[in-house]
């Protein structure tokens, strides 16, 4: 629940404190954004608030697009993401509003959404962390996956832990604190690391759980 903004992930880096202690922090570059519909229990079944972010040329977006935009009086934009809230909370938001960094501070523990890297085609061991067979003595089974099942069903049974596509999933890394927030070069440097490549977008939320040692 609440609201949150779109950013664009750089790079690592680290940072000193003045008592020379090192704070690895990821730059994320932050996109301000604009409300562009909210959604009502009445009309849609729940509360929503719907945010556009990052401005683009016309040439980007299709037609319907363009006109959902022009509709609202609201400049272009390439993301579009909905944020829950409650009853209450909806009724500080009208379409229009601009939302940017200042819903964050210096200190904030925040919850970063992003898609995690790709890795392909993977098979159990690099997977699933399976030990895999022996090396030597004859062995003929190094990295295979060993039994997937007993004979009785005749169909392997779903959950079974098995080589496929790895990675590119939604992942959420709780709690990351803000160190600071470069407001001039529309930055923001969160300790330790977000998910995803370099350049791909995440979702900055206040943290739904607190955090209760500083660190």
């Amino acid at each position: 629940m609440g609201i949150g903004i779109v950013g664009k992930k750089l790079k690592m880096t680290q940072i000193f404190k003045e008592d020379g202690e090192v704070i690895p922090v990821t730059l994320i570059e932050y996109k301000e954004g604009y409300v562009v519909d909210l959604k009502t229990i009445e009309k849609d079944g729940y509360y929503a608030v719907k945010v556009g972010f990052e401005q683009v040329d016309e040439k980007k977006l299709t037609k319907p697009e363009i006109g959902y935009f022009k509709k609202r009086n609201l400049p272009l934009l390439k993301i579009l993401k909905e944020f829950r809230v409650n009853g209450e909370e909806i009724k500080n938001f009208k379409i229009g509003d601009k939302i940017s960094i200042d819903i964050f501070k210096e200190g904030d523990y925040i919850d970063v959404t992003g898609n995690s890297i790709g890795k392909g085609f993977q098979g159990v061991v690099k997977r699933h962390g399976f030990h895999g067979g022996p090396a030597t003595h004859g062995s003929m089974s190094h990295r295979a996956p060993g039994s997937i099942g007993s004979t009785a069903p005749q169909r392997v049974l779903k959950g079974r832990r098995m080589a496929g596509h790895m990675g590119s999933q939604k992942v959420t890394i709780q709690n990351l604190k803000i160190i600071k927030i470069l407001n001039d070069e529309n930055l923001i440097m969160v300790k330790g690391a977000v998910p995803g490549p370099s350049n791909s977008y995440l979702i900055l939320k206040k943290a739904i759980k607190k955090k209760v040692k500083n660190g």
